[in-house]
């Protein structure tokens, strides 16, 4: 009976101490946003590190969004096609379980935009592009701000 109450009671530890090891690892936006704007491998593979380790409603976005930009780092083009595969189904359930996100279609015009034609991701751009700055002043000041470094140099997204 003692032995199944020592268990017990270590298997609730065990749990208590997991949650509080997630809840621990805070994600930053900004840099999140600083590794999206980087052509920097290892900034890109840390945040995902991040992004994976954390526990928030929004994680499967961001780090659908870093998955798509660290394949174009690889040299295989089946490794990159199904790194941007896993990381667009990742994105796209994120945009679709909470379609005025406007953040999130911020995210995938990033990505649609620097695209290679052969994935046919453009398709969203115009309507990303308009849902973005019908949306940015309810939007945070870190991602206003990334927004707007990001628009100086997009063709889709004028400056705001």
């Amino acid at each position: 009976m003692y032995i199944k109450i020592f268990f017990n009671l270590l298997f609730v530890l065990t749990a208590l101490t997991m949650q509080g090891v997630s809840q621990k690892i805070n994600f930053d936006k900004s840099a999140f946003y600083a590794a999206m704007a980087s052509d920097n491998l290892q900034e890109i593979n840390a945040q995902l590190s991040i992004v994976k380790a954390a526990s928030f409603n929004e994680k499967d976005a961001y780090e659908g969004a870093l998955l798509m930009k660290k394949a174009g780092f690889n040299t295989k083009a089946k490794d990159k096609l199904s790194l941007f595969k896993s990381g667009r189904l990742k994105l796209e359930a994120a945009i679709k379980k909470d379609t005025g996100n406007a953040e999130f279609n911020f995210l995938r015009l990033i990505i649609q935009e620097h695209a290679p034609k052969v994935v046919n991701y453009h398709n969203e751009m115009e309507n990303d592009s308009l849902l973005i700055r019908t949306n940015y002043k309810t939007l945070s000041p870190i991602v206003q701000q990334a927004i707007s470094d990001y628009s100086k140099k997009s063709k889709v997204l004028k400056p705001l």
